[in-house]
């Protein structure tokens, strides 16, 4: 009986291509978030057991696709998989128009009170110990009244991290990256007294423990409670603006 299956010779592929792909894979598994930079060149090197050259061509291949940047004498940056253009033009449009920050607070309203949800189903015992730590740092800080803003962030990106769904940690560290100055500006501004404090702690405690107790529907109302809160305390400092 003749053969008539068209097998084609099977091509090695190039170790360039195979270095890509691997990083690629990390970078899709949020081993990387966007911002990141990548080892360097050398240490790559080292890792793969690899030539420099082979590593250069696989870093040419994911800037072609997008996934990093390179620049002279910085290293190599992992972008974000939902930023299509350069720089970021939502960054600028909210410090030429503030008002439009209030826009980001309701989208981010949507989209985080299902990313809670999503953390609380799958969220892994190193996801919770981050969170937890973060969550215990803000209390530390309100000794003396120190501000949080940082952790605040840092905060909501684990949340996104903890639903392993690497479209929305993009999406959430393009959002806050873009938010980062209007935010540092609100905490500066409305955060004032020792209450105002206190209630953001008792926030992201509130969150954090839902997502700890693996109860979807709570944190995602947690979050949509809290969000509320600092979209009130947005369009304060928005007002204060006007005036």
């Amino acid at each position: 009986m003749e053969n008539c299956v068209n097998f084609k010779p099977i091509k090695p592929k190039k170790v360039s291509s195979q270095i890509a792909e691997q990083i690629r894979s990390s970078i899709l598994a949020g081993e990387f978030n966007p911002g990141d930079k990548l080892p360097p060149e050398r240490e790559l090197a080292e890792l793969f057991g690899v030539s420099r050259p082979s590593v250069r061509e696989a870093l040419n291949i994911l800037a072609a696709a997008g996934m990093v940047e390179s620049y002279q004498g910085g290293g190599t940056l992992v972008k974000s998989l939902v930023d299509t253009t350069t720089g970021n033009p939502l960054s600028e449009l909210i410090r030429v128009e503030r008002e439009r920050a209030l826009d980001v607070v309701e989208v981010r309203k949507c989209m985080e009170a299902w990313t809670a949800y999503y953390a609380a189903q799958r969220a892994l015992p190193e996801d919770l110990r981050r969170l937890e730590s973060i969550v215990e740092n803000m209390g530390k800080n309100l000794v003396g009244m120190k501000p949080s803003e940082d952790l605040d962030a840092n905060f909501h990106i684990v949340i996104a991290r903890a639903t392993h769904n690497i479209v929305w940690l993009h999406m959430m560290q393009s959002i806050f990256d873009a938010m980062k100055e209007f935010q540092q500006n609100v905490w500066r501004a409305v955060y004032l007294t020792e209450e105002d404090h206190k209630m953001l702690y008792t926030h992201h405690r509130s969150i954090f423990e839902a997502i700890r107790d693996k109860n979807p529907e709570q944190a995602r109302d947690l979050m949509l409670l809290h969000l509320t809160f600092a979209e009130q305390r947005s369009s304060a400092y928005v007002a204060q603006g006007r005036e």
